[in-house]
Order: C-alpha cells, then structure tokens, then sequence
C-alpha cells in the first residue's frame, strides 16, 4: 500500500479500537484517533486506568468487530444534529466548536458513529491483521492544565508477515534504546528531579559531541560559512520584535527581571541574533550571498509529557545557519545546502533518506509573486541535484516555503533531521536592507538550514543507528589496551603511548581483574578494538587484537595495526555495523 492508503486504513483501525472500548466500557469518553508515522492511537477519559487484561478484552472485541464486516457510511449533519448526536461526549463536542463549517462529517459503522473527517475503509473486515502495542498517558490537546486521557496504541496490516516483520523491529529498537545505552556506556544522563528536558554530557558522549562539532565546523568553514557565537539571553524586546511571543510564547521560558524593569528571555531560536549580527553595519550587494553558521543552544519549554530522552528535551544545541541573499540567488544557495546535506549526512551512514518540499500555506506573509520564486527556485534545486522528493501541498511555514529531509535509520525508521526554510517575514519585520548595484535599498531573502536539527536529537538517532557501535571516527575510547598481568603493564603503556602520538583516542586496563573480566568490561562499553598484551607480545613486539564483536582478529605489528587503524577512521561513510 502506498503511504496514503496506510494512513487510511490505519485511521480505520482507531474507530475499530474506539467501536471496541465503547461496546465493553460505555461510559468511557473518546478523545482523537489519528493514523500516526506508523501505525493509529486512540484518546480515551476513563476514571480506572486500562489494564492488561482490559487490553486482552479490547483485542478480542475488536477481532470481533472486524470478523463482522460492518460497512462504514460517512454521513454529513449540520451543527445542531451533530451536538444531538455526541451530547455525552464532552472532548467530541469541543472539538465540534472549533470547527468552522456548517456541515460536518461522522463515520458509521455498525451502532457506532464518531465525529471525523476520514477518509475511511469501505469495511471493518478490510482490517486483516493488528495489535495493540502500549498504552500511555497523554493530556487532553497536550495541555497538562488539561484532564489526563489514556492513549492506547496499535498496529495493522493488509498481511500476517508485514505485522511479524513489524513487531521483530519494534522489539529490535526497544533493545537499541538511547535512553538506556546512553547511561549504561557512560555517554550520558537526564535528571528528572533537577531539570526534565536537560541533557548532562558525560566524557564519552561529550567526546563525540567534540568530534561531531568539529567535523561540523570543519566543513562549514570550507563551504564559505563563518561563525557565529551568540548570548543565550536578550531582552524580551527583540522576541516581540521577531514575532516569537506572538507566535511562540507557549514554548518560551517566562521572562527574567533582571535589570531594574528590563525582561530578559532565554533564547528560544538563534535567527534573531544573526539579524542584529546582520544589522551592525550598512551591507552591499557585493557581500551576498552571506553565509552565517552557529551551534547555538536555546530553551524550549516542552510540556514535561512529550519529553523524550535526547529526541524531545528543552535545552538543546541546534546547528543553525542563515544566508541571506537576494531573490535570484536562492536556486544556488539551496543546491550548495542539498550538497552540504548529503555529504554530511552520509558521513555518519545516512545514505537513504526522504524528502519533502512544503508549499504556500493559506495564511501567509510575503507576496504570491515571492512565494512563487522561492517555491520554484527550492523545486529547480532539488530536481537539478536529482532528488527524489513529494509535495505537501499548503504545508509550508507562514513566512515561506520549505524543504525537509528525514533520514532512514537500520530499522527502516524515518527521523525529521534537515529543513531548508525560505522566509520573507524577518527580514521585512527587521527592515533588513542593502544596497544593489543602483545604490538603492534593497530587502534580502533569508535562508533558515538545520542539517542535524538538533547536536542531541541527531545523537539520539546516532546511538539507536549504530546500537552504541560507533563508526571507529566518532568512537569516544578506539581502543582500549588489556595487559594480561601487571607484569606487562609497563609494555602495554609503551603502546598506549605509540597510540596517543598517532591521535588515537586510547585507555589501558591497569586493574587486577582477570583477563577475561577485563575483555567483558570492554565488550559492555562497546569499544571497537581491543588490544591484549601478554609475554609472548612484549616478546615479539607486538599486539593482539580483538575486534568489538567480531573476536580475535590476530597478531600484528603495532605499526601495521596503527596503518589500518587510521584508513579506517579516514573513511567516514560506515556502512551499518
């Protein structure tokens, strides 16, 4: 099936979910039952929590409900008969408020109905294979000030094996969870009782994030962007300026008063500052396209029940850079961006990913004529870098058109990382200028690019990617030296030293423990080579090496293991381990 005719049927499968739990609990309230990245959930409000044996009975009702074939009518009301129909149920009749329209659709099937836009399956029986997966709870609308609802999730398929290759990967990724081997291999911790959201960086995982940012910088700076650095505070007076506590000020942290009668904010996004940077001085035609980059960290405040490990936080590190440019020069800045994207991406293993252009909305800022432009100059981009890409029609941000790119994880996951966002609107609120070649004023465009996202979120992805086996370039400790007694420890220090002068990154194991335990420690922190010395290596000269699971690769010559060693920390692109 195609993406969207998942989505459908997986839309199908909620109201079967929801059918289920009204015939065996109706005094239950629904809330909402989208079709998800993969897979549906449905809302409920029920005083007792739904229990295991609960989720035994629902499956079995819904089997049921499927086995019936119950033909699903989508039926129009006006507002006063679609009241009449959902009077008890409070969450629908909200909902119902919102809406704009005279008329409204329901979904019926069988003796259940519910208020949706669909589309829908002709029939329950079309449902051929699912199952209910977890259940969570969610505030109502995402508000915590919200009554708590209870979200059951599921998952169904067309055919049995789609649902068993389904399930191996969902219990495949439980076992590739960041948040438990990030902690467990020292990369890193969250406090929930100091700071939900906060990530604390430990040596190992704040070594990679060393070497991510240097890579980062590194190829920024060969690709004609110069650095930026940026204050973490400013006063409330520039976000209101930037249309942020308008638009944004639910995610924002309440303002400081810091200076007698002064606001400060922390900085929910980067772009502001770049302006002011932008500002300081009269600019010329001659100087664009200027290309400014920063890993600048900002605050978000994320509702405590969406927070996810380093995927979801509220401090995080974004690698943000804007070029402004003018008009006619957005086609070639976005191709240099789509080939920075790719290079970057695949140098961490990312070589599948989709892509998607995000068109005019129907709000909007900025001229239809401007629109058309950027719309047109991001789809010559991507058609001449020969990309693969869909349309979202109307999906683009107020101030401009975008394009996102979600990578494909082991798994066959899809993670939102890169956005590519044209935007009209900050430079006309900051009455941004330059001069053109006719020594009149003229207003840039401004280019938004995130690669990573965010420094944590793609650190995330990366731990579930490689399952904590890093590629041998971005691995904290490469190797680790294990003599097999004290009385080699001297000899193992001289190889550790021939190491460090090589720029390895490199430990000893100076402890008392056996050889075995010493090798098991190892393995756990998933360090790629270990190097085992013992008489006959100090003996010869020379070192055994074990290979992260994969066992004992042989003998060799500390100058040898040192060659092959480094022409595979020069190949960045590692293929999944």
């Amino acid at each position: 099936m195609k993406k969207e005719e998942m989505k459908t049927y997986w839309h199908t499968s909620s109201h079967i979910l929801a059918q289920a739990v009204k015939r065996l609990y109706p005094e239950t309230e629904l809330g909402i039952g989208p079709a998800i990245e993969e897979g549906f959930y449905y809302d409920f409000y029920r005083e007792e929590p739904f229990t295991p044996q609960d989720i035994e009975k629902i499956t079995a009702e819904m089997e049921k409900i499927i086995n019936e074939n119950l033909p699903i009518e989508r039926l129009e009301y006006d507002k006063k008969q679609a009241e009449e129909i959902i009077k008890n149920e409070s969450f629908k009749l909200e909902i119902l408020k919102e809406i704009p329209d005279e008329k409204v659709s329901f979904y019926r099937q069988g003796g259940f109905i519910d208020l949706c836009k669909g589309p829908h399956q002709t029939s329950t029986g079309e449902i051929k294979f699912f199952k209910l997966l977890s259940i969570s709870s969610s505030y109502w609308k995402g508000n915590e000030k919200n009554p708590s609802m209870q979200r059951i999730y599921g998952i169904s398929f067309p055919r049995k094996k789609e649902l068993e290759e389904y399930l191996k990967r969902i219990e495949e990724a439980k076992l590739r969870d960041h948040r438990i081997i990030g902690p467990k291999t020292g990369l890193f911790s969250l406090h929930q009782e100091f700071g939900p959201g906060l990530v604390f960086w430990h040596p190992k995982g704040a070594m990679i994030r060393k070497i991510i940012e240097d890579f980062w910088k590194e190829i920024h700076i060969e690709n004609g962007y110069d650095l930026l650095y940026t204050p973490h505070i400013a006063s409330i007076k520039l976000w209101e300026k930037s249309g942020h506590v308008e638009f944004y000020k639910e995610n924002m942290y309440p303002p400081m008063e810091i200076d007698e009668k002064i606001l400060y904010q922390l900085k929910p996004m980067n772009c502001p500052f770049h302006i002011l940077v932008y500002q300081d001085r009269v600019r010329s035609y001659r100087e664009l396209p200027l290309r400014w980059a920063e890993l600048g960290t900002v605050y978000r405040l994320e509702k405590i029940g969406v927070l996810h490990g380093l995927l979801r936080v509220r401090g995080f590190t974004q690698d943000d850079a804007h070029v402004f440019c003018r008009t006619e020069q957005i086609e070639d800045e976005v191709m240099k961006i789509l080939g920075l994207v790719v290079f970057f991406l695949e140098s961490f293993g990312f070589d599948q990913y989709e892509v998607f252009l995000s068109t005019r909305p129907k709000k909007f800022v900025g001229s239809v004529e401007n629109w058309e432009k950027a719309t047109d100059a991001l789809t010559n981009a991507l058609k001449k870098k020969e990309f693969q890409y869909q349309v979202d029609p109307g999906e683009g941000v107020f101030y401009g058109p975008k394009i996102d790119i979600k990578v494909r994880d082991c798994l066959n996951r899809l993670w939102q990382c890169t956005t590519i966002q044209v935007d009209f609107n900050i430079p006309e609120r900051f009455n941004l200028k330059f001069v053109n070649e006719k020594n009149e004023f003229e207003q840039p465009i401004m280019i938004h690019r995130a690669i990573m996202g965010s420094l944590e979120r793609f650190f995330g992805i990366l731990i579930e990617h490689y399952n904590g086996n890093f590629p041998l370039w971005i691995s904290p400790v490469q190797v680790k030296i294990l003599p097999i007694s004290e009385k080699f420890l001297e000899y193992g220090e001289k190889i550790f030293k021939m190491m460090q002068k090589e720029k390895f990154r490199v430990q000893i194991d100076a402890s008392q423990e056996k050889l075995n335990k010493k090798i098991k420690i190892a393995e756990e922190e998933k360090i790629p080579y270990i190097f085992i010395v013992g008489e006959k290596e100090e003996r010869e000269n020379n070192i055994a090496v074990r290979k992260h699971g994969k066992g004992m690769l042989g003998t060799f010559t500390v100058e040898d293991i040192i060659k092959i060693l480094k022409e595979e920390a020069n190949t960045k692109n590692t293929k999944w381990l």
